[in-house]
């Protein structure tokens, strides 16, 4: 499992002015590795998206020796300072963004006095993807020509002169899209909502792939993988390439798949933004059942797959072209069923969670299933969860032990949180987040010092489904609203996340099994990934392919139960294995009782070693405010069923000791008891000596 580091390093008490990053220097190598680090996220190069020139002084740029005398390096001298210490760097590519920003200048256009934070000198104009690609500051730029030799033409035949006016997202109006929650209110800059089903912009983006391959990163990261899914929170796309998109998609469907409402309509010529406006749609209010609208979704979540997958093969092929392997990874947002489909196409699972609280072990259960056999890091999101509270608390020498619970929580349910490095804090609040050194380094290395200990393989008994066409609707109605709030609607019941609540709120072990609808992602359901478990929730799973319910057919008929709640799939088989429950009713739930019990509230999950041994991680949320800590739990009582027998167990606390238990088997379980349970432990059942 990787330690990942959120390294953005922008400055403490300032904004976090996307899309540049700040300049590195060497000492901040030297608290990586204090960290442990193994790979860096949002961390290098980001200034494409402002135009290429600018992303090569990002790189290649010379340092002045005032700079030089305290270390400060370019991005690609920081990058081969990493791989001395074995730490990989990714280069960021906010794929979104198409940016512009006051700048000052000389009367002679030949040196920049000031850019974004403007000092009142000079002459005042405008810097970024507008000037760069109608050559606008010869003295100051190479022209476009000299990354696009034949220049940049677009899907009509047209050259193109402004990145941003060809390849920005629009509204139904035309209107074009700003991408808000990376704009400083306070700030001039303009950041365009760019669109990656536009060819022009795809080509774009490949140009700052071979400037970052060639810098020496380690991958490539894709922000905003979903472009421009995204911009569906601004009423958006309704560009000409989404148009066009959408009416060949529509072109090539099956005559029985076409919808009624498009009935006497000319596909040749069907714009559906147009057509919308002309029964009063605006594709903002009460979107999802706008005419047409899951035909437009699937469209989506086509192309991105398909562009996606031609910017992540195109990284990978330049780099060997160059004599390297590269990885290639993207921000997964919250993983959303939209992203499925684009996990194939990585080979490191990033995902930037939507709501980040100090309590979330079913949403890293759903993390750990998304993710698969491929590496996950994580990293917090400041809007809409705790972090400004946490960030605060920490600033006053307070808030570690829920610190050590957000990094621990993710290991033990099977994913990585990233130490925060300067991350960001959003558009609006002129901060960055740092965690205490001290801190950070305590709690990566325990995770360094026993990373035998951890697996993605688990031995936990119950599986939950979560269908994606059962499930898409009710969480788009929950998590509405835009990523600047990031509010959850809880009127809205999701009987998915009832269940997962429930089982975690109890300490049972289990994993999340995905179901994808097998149009915008493949279905690869089998009875063969359920056999293990002794019982399968399907929470309110009303829908099911033709490959889900084999695999429900072949797994009741080994013997195995299927729990259901709320509405039932009417392909649902009929067998005596299948039992009804209420979604939050815990022994309905669980008909074959409890893998866990015990008598304190903890999350847990139990990982199947390299070794053969068991670990039970499990994490203990007594958080008191007054006294500021976790407090411990003394006298624990476990009983665990585990696949086999093991015939020891020892308790490795989150300081490091390793405590032998005594092991009593009663009834085919484990019961051991432990003596104190501090805010993070892990019990491994083994034979031999302890992995």
């Amino acid at each position: 499992m990787h330690r990942g580091v959120y390294f953005d390093a922008w400055f403490p008490r300032q904004h976090c002015y996307h899309p540049s990053l700040p300049p590195r220097r060497l000492r901040m190598v030297d608290e990586l590795v204090d960290y442990r680090a193994t790979v860096l996220v949002w961390s290098a190069m980001g200034g494409g998206s402002l135009a290429l020139p600018y992303l090569e002084q990002e790189a290649f740029g010379p340092v002045d020796a005032r700079s030089r005398f305290y270390g400060f390096v370019n991005d690609s001298e920081f990058i081969a300072a990493c791989h001395e210490r074995g730490i990989k760097v990714l280069g960021i590519i906010f794929e979104a963004q198409g940016w512009e920003f006051p700048v000052e200048l000389t009367d002679q256009e030949d040196a920049v006095l000031a850019l974004n934070e403007l000092r009142g000198v000079g002459r005042r104009d405008w810097m970024g993807l507008r000037e760069f690609s109608s050559n606008r500051y010869p003295k100051l730029w190479k022209p476009i020509e000299h990354y696009f030799p034949g220049g940049l033409v677009n899907s009509d035949g047209d050259p193109v002169t402004d990145l941003i006016e060809e390849c920005v997202a629009r509204d139904i109006h035309g209107r074009p899209c700003h991408a808000h929650w990376v704009e400083c209110p306070d700030r001039e800059h303009q950041c365009f909502y760019m669109d990656r089903n536009n060819p022009v912009w795809r080509e774009y983006l490949k140009a700052v792939i071979r400037i970052q391959v060639d810098a020496g990163v380690d991958g490539i990261q894709l922000d905003e993988a979903e472009l421009p899914m995204g911009a569906f929170q601004y009423g958006a796309c309704f560009c000409k390439d989404c148009m066009k998109g959408f009416r060949a998609h529509l072109q090539g469907l099956k005559p029985s798949e076409v919808d009624v409402v498009l009935d006497g309509v000319d596909l040749e010529t069907f714009h559906y933004g147009d057509w919308l406006l002309a029964q009063g749609h605006d594709f903002k209010s009460d979107r999802e059942s706008t005419p047409l609208f899951g035909d437009y979704y699937a469209f989506q979540c086509l192309s991105i797959k398909r562009y996606f997958a031609e910017l992540a093969d195109y990284a990978r092929e330049y780099a060997r072209s160059r004599g390297r392997e590269i990885i290639v990874s993207g921000n997964f947002f919250n993983l959303e069923p939209m992203y499925l489909a684009l996990a194939d196409d990585v080979d490191l699972i990033i995902t930037e969670m939507r709501n980040t609280t100090y309590r979330q072990p079913d949403w890293y259960r759903y993390v750990a299933a998304f993710a698969g056999d491929k590496d996950v890091v994580v990293v917090e999101n400041p809007y809409g969860g705790v972090v400004p509270e946490l960030i605060d608390l920490l600033g006053k020498g307070k808030g570690y032990d829920l610190f050590r619970l957000s990094l621990f929580e993710a290991a033990a349910m099977g994913s990585n949180m990233s130490v925060p490095y300067g991350s960001w804090m959003g558009s609006v609040i002129e901060d960055s987040f740092y965690a205490p050194h001290e801190l950070a380094s305590e709690i990566q290395a325990f995770l360094a010092d026993h990373e035998q200990l951890f697996a993605r393989r688990t031995a936990n008994d119950v599986a939950v489904v979560f269908s994606v066409e059962s499930t898409r609707e009710l969480i788009g109605k929950a998590d509405a609203g835009d990523n600047t709030t990031n509010a959850r609607d809880e009127s809205v019941v999701v009987p998915y996340r009832v269940v997962t609540k429930t089982l975690s709120d109890a300490a049972v072990p289990y994993d999340v099994v995905i179901w994808p609808d097998g149009v915008t992602a493949p279905d690869r359901s089998s009875s063969e990934a359920l056999l293990r478990y002794s019982t399968v929730i399907l929470p309110d799973v009303f829908a099911l392919t033709e490959g889900q319910v084999a695999a429900v057919e072949g797994y009741l008929a080994a013997g195995g139960t299927v729990v259901v709640t709320d509405r039932v799939a009417s392909s649902l088989p009929r067998h005596g294995g299948v039992r009804i429950a209420r979604r939050a009713v815990l022994d309905e739930l669980l008909p074959h009782g409890r893998q866990v019990e015990t008598t304190v509230s903890a999350a847990a999950n139990v990982q199947h070693l390299a070794d053969g041994s068991y670990a039970l991680h499990l994490v203990n949320y007594d958080y008191d405010r007054d006294v500021d800590a976790v407090r411990a739990l003394t006298d624990v009582p476990l009983r665990v069923r585990l696949p086999k027998e093991r015939e020891h167990a020892t308790v490795v606390t989150s300081d490091g000791t390793r405590t032998p238990l005594e092991v009593v088997r009663e009834e085919g379980a484990h019961v051991v008891r432990l003596g104190s349970l501090g805010v993070y432990a892990i019990v491994v059942f083994h034979d031999g000596e302890l992995p």
